[in-house]
């Protein structure tokens, strides 16, 4: 796609010294390319955007996780290095 966009805006630049509102024909087609080709055109659901978003979302749901059993884990750590202190002690 790009190397035609290219083709045809120096094809216009040529024809513009004809007819100086080709020149104006290729500037708007250079704008809009660079304009809308770095964000997709504003199209919702690029492949970028719903990479990104389901990245989001696993982060979103592993911190809400993680919240949620925090303590739970942390008093069976606390039980458990207790358990692994006696027995280093010798102490059962």
């Amino acid at each position: 796609m790009l190397p035609l966009l290219l083709i045809v805006c120096l094809a216009l630049i040529g024809f513009g010294f004809l007819h100086p509102l080709l020149w104006v024909a290729a500037a708007v087609l250079i704008f809009g390319a660079v304009r809308y080709g770095r964000d997709g055109g504003g199209r919702v659901g690029s492949r970028y955007d719903r990479d990104y978003q389901e990245y989001q979302d696993r982060r979103d749901r592993q911190e809400r996780w993680d919240r949620r059993y925090r303590r739970q884990r942390r008093g069976r750590w606390d039980r458990q290095d207790r358990q692994d202190h006696r027995e280093d002690r010798g102490l059962r």
